[in-house]
């Protein structure tokens, strides 16, 4: 792939992370020798580092091979997850075997990709990487595709053995793996789904608030309302019972400042890791959006020196400034979501009494392989321009229905309705051609009936369908369920 496609990629992600970037070839990593810490018993019993600081090991610290030898007297902790038993009445999940060969290269030429990192890391403590997003991009397509992967998928980590993902990170860091945590989490991806990492970024609790209040906040179309247990003031002492109280969010379009928006991506109280990836997504399709319509691009130069600085990435400002215009013709109908949910893992419970997801990995890889490559459909859909109007008594559900047809690949733009009254959500039909298959398409991921459908034909508009938002419509919807 040429230099320049390489750094139009970046163009894209500096918008997603607030980063910046020039790119190089990325060589082909190395595997260290593997030494399984091990149990007894038939598979590994979990267990984790020591609380050590990440950074505390010097040009001295041993390899890592030879450090973890060393570790097999560490005790597994206690589960952290809810521990589900097989049924008595099902038959038992056979025992996850390390995996001794790596899996295959996707092959994704024209696809440049990108690991985007959450942490927990404080100085001095033990920290996971609790948000694995990976955004696959392809430059010459102008598509891009997010890929949440769950932090209790149980992989095998090289040099290692059978652990979570979400500890890949800090043992590199910890034992001093080549690339460090940034190297070891990579290579846990390519041997076990063939999935070869370029570059990756990585940003804690403290800087995701910066980088949002930095951006003066974030609208986010939440679609879905959520309720989950919040700090009343993040002042408060989080150990102290009395200083929480559940908080709603949703539906509508809410703007949230750092505390919020981390809070909104981060909190699984009441729900799940899966739910959480979703939100996760939410908040990077949103802070993608603020930063076009802020006219970021202008202020790309002090952004980068206010925020490089809680951001930990392999990449630069470089020629950053010079490419960021491409990033002006993407939108949120160019972006594609997945997830690693549903039938490509398997809940398991481990020896030790934790609860893991079992990866079906050839699931994963033909999942993967799609969301690297170029969608027909998507392109098809983007070529269909629809307006959105709110004609209903609800602020903002003119973004949940657009966001909702972004999410399917569709292209949107928006224009006042009428009147704020309408009972009745509907979609007009303005083509010439009326399509009945491609307007039941639009219906379905409406979730709207045939009724809603009203036949104006019309060849003189640049606008194909027009959707009218009344009282009646249901923002919710599942975004796993819209990927074109």
């Amino acid at each position: 792939m040429n230099k320049l496609l390489r750094n139009s990629a970046l163009g894209l992600l500096a918008f997603l992370l607030a980063a910046c970037s020039a790119l190089e070839a990325t060589p082909e990593p190395t595997y260290l020798p593997y030494v399984f810490v091990t149990a007894a018993g038939p598979s590994p019993t979990p267990f984790q580092p020591g609380e050590l600081s990440p950074f505390a090991a010097s040009q001295s610290t041993p390899q890592a091979a030879t450090v973890l030898q060393a570790t097999a007297t560490i005790p597994p902790p206690q589960p952290t997850a809810t521990a589900f038993p097989t049924p008595t009445n099902q038959p038992a999940q056979p025992t996850p075997a390390v995996m001794e060969v790596p899996q295959p290269l996707i092959d994704a030429p024209e696809t440049i990709t990108f690991l985007l990192l959450g942490s927990d890391l404080r100085p001095g403590s033990s920290y996971r990487t609790d948000t694995i997003v990976i955004a696959a991009v392809r430059p010459r397509d102008g598509q891009v595709s997010l890929i949440s992967v769950p932090r209790d998928l149980w992989v095998t980590i090289p040099s290692v053995g059978l652990q979570r993902i979400n500890t890949a990170y800090q043992y590199g860091e910890i034992y001093g793996y080549a690339g460090g945590g940034p190297g070891l989490l990579k290579d846990t991806l390519q041997f076990n789904f063939g999935l070869q990492i370029d570059h990756t970024a990585m940003v804690d609790f403290d800087g995701f608030r910066r980088i949002v209040d930095t951006l003066g906040g974030v609208q986010v179309p939440v679609y879905c309302p959520y309720t989950d247990w919040r700090l009343i003031s993040p002042n408060l002492d989080p150990e102290n019972e009395n200083n929480w109280a559940l908080y709603t969010a949703g539906p509508g379009l809410i703007h949230m400042d750092g505390d919020l928006a981390l809070w909104y991506a981060r909190s699984r109280q009441k729900s799940n890791d899966f739910d959480r990836g979703r939100r996760q997504q939410e908040v990077l399709r949103a802070l993608y959006g603020q930063m076009l319509t802020t006219n970021a691009i202008a202020n790309i130069p002090q952004l980068y020196t206010d925020l490089s600085g809680s951001i930990r990435t392999d990449l630069g400002l470089g020629d950053i400034l010079q490419l960021s215009p491409m990033a002006l013709n993407l939108t949120n109908a160019d972006i594609r979501s997945y997830y690693i949910a549903g039938n490509l893992i398997t809940p398991w419970t481990t020896p030790g009494g934790a609860y893991v997801l079992l990866p079906n990995t050839e699931a994963i890889q033909a999942m993967l392989a799609q969301a690297l490559s170029k969608s027909p459909r998507q392109e098809e859909r983007q070529a269909i321009r629809i307006e959105v109007q709110n004609g209903s008594a609800y602020d903002g559900w003119d973004k949940l229905a657009a966001e909702r047809l972004n999410y399917a690949g569709y292209a949107t733009s928006f224009n006042v309705a009428d009147h704020r009254q309408h009972t009745t959500t509907l979609l007009y039909d303005l083509t010439a051609l009326q399509d009945r298959q491609a307007s039941a398409s639009l219906l379905a991921v409406l979730g709207l009936p045939p009724s809603a459908l009203v036949s104006v034909p019309n060849g003189s508009t640049e606008i194909q369908y027009a959707l009218i938002v009344g009282n009646d419509y249901q923002p919710c919807f599942k975004p796993a369920e819209m990927t074109p």
